[in-house]
């Protein structure tokens, strides 16, 4: 247990048998017994989030363990502002879940499973759903949000580029139909995505449909993984192999308006890093030739590199006339280094910074064009 965890309601209530050291036992079910709230106030600390999750859960009539609270323990991580609240029992737990979106002291919180929830495990152990008959009025949501990204029919959508805004995932998986639930993935200090999203649909019958038509196909530089979160690859229904080819069809259209309406760059053996350096980096002689440094040891890691080029500000941090400031460029001897250094830097963080790797023309490099 954490030191800054408390417990609440560990005292025997008549008649309902409390699990007391039965270590095993609780270790076992407190996956399924932990819920996660993100975006906590920075106000928020273990016994308000404890005595407001207890009451809510019994205001929308959420307790199925007997009397007293529902919350047994908390833990808080205030740099990051979430919380893992602890339940007693797992009806409870999945009861919690419908609680996504409820404002806490202010704020809106997220409500979730923590990363350890194993859902296979769980189903053996109570309900993994909100109870549908839960009172969630009572506490100002509404019965369409409960559980909108729980359940057997959520999608995971892996692969996605980077720069893909959520608007843009957003377009894509709704050409399929209306979206119940989604949530697309960021860095919660950088705020960029994580190159990855979940769903899902209101009409259930078309989850598999997706998960067939999206997966493996190429978006921009990345293959996008789609499939059923809790699941492995499933295989189509005869009935709905023509549907997937048709809609596969309508996502290559699709893709190609997202991607800007243009092919993949073929591979070149330049590569061109953004999001590595700042203005302010490249300002500092000293500076410039460390990471100039860094950057020749990191290419050489992949192959034979023939040249380094790290543009840099004009006289009194003029940009002009090198447009390129920002961008760090790795020439290659050849397209098979020039492809492994692409994929091995893409998404890596630099300085805590998310790299972006591309391709550049040979043309516009050798001719000292870096504004592409």
């Amino acid at each position: 247990m954490f030191p800054n965890m408390l417990a609440f309601g560990q005292t025997q209530i008549p008649g309902f048998p409390v699990m007391p050291v039965q270590a095993m036992t609780q270790q076992a079910t407190r996956h399924a017994r932990r819920v996660y709230v993100g975006g906590l106030p920075p106000s928020a600390n273990e016994q308000s989030v404890a005595i407001f999750f207890s009451q809510v859960m019994a205001a929308i009539g959420g307790n199925t363990a007997g009397p007293g609270d529902a919350v047994v323990n908390v833990y808080i991580n205030h740099d990051k502002k979430f919380a893992f609240v602890e339940m007693r029992s797992v009806e409870e737990a999945s009861n919690a879940m419908a609680l996504d979106g409820i404002i806490f002291e202010g704020t809106t919180v997220k409500v979730r499973r923590p990363s350890d929830y194993n859902p296979s495990l769980a189903a053996a152990l109570g309900p993994s759903q909100p109870n549908p008959n839960l009172n969630l009025a009572a506490v100002g949501l509404s019965p369409g949000s409960a559980g909108g990204l729980e359940g057997p029919d959520r999608i995971f959508v892996g692969g996605l580029p980077y720069y893909f805004t959520e608007a843009q995932v957003r377009e894509l998986l709704e050409s399929f139909g209306q979206l119940r639930g989604f949530d697309l993935v960021k860095d919660r200090e950088t705020g960029n995505s994580k190159g990855y999203a979940f769903c899902v649909y209101q009409d259930l019958s078309v989850t598999d449909i997706v998960c067939q038509a999206l997966n493996g196909i190429k978006m921009g530089d990345k293959t996008l993984t789609v499939r059923r979160a809790n699941q492995g690859a499933t295989q189509p229904k005869p009935e709905q192999e023509s549907v997937i080819l048709h809609v596969q069809q309508q996502v290559a259209l699709q893709k190609m308006i997202l991607a800007g309406s243009l092919p993949p760059a073929p591979p070149t053996k330049v590569v061109c890093l953004t999001h590595t350096v700042t203005i302010d980096d490249l300002k500092d002689d000293e500076e410039y030739e460390d990471i100039m440094a860094d950057m020749r040891q990191e290419g050489e890691r992949f192959g034979s590199l023939v040249n380094v080029v790290i543009p840099r500000p004009g006289p009194d941090g003029e940009l002009l006339p090198l447009p390129g400031v920002g961008k760090v460029f790795l020439e290659f001897a050849d397209t098979d280094s020039a492809l492994k250094a692409r994929t091995g830097m893409n998404g890596r963080k630099f300085d805590g910074k998310q790299v972006l790797a591309v391709y550049y023309p040979e043309d516009k490099f050798a001719q000292g064009d870096y504004s592409g």
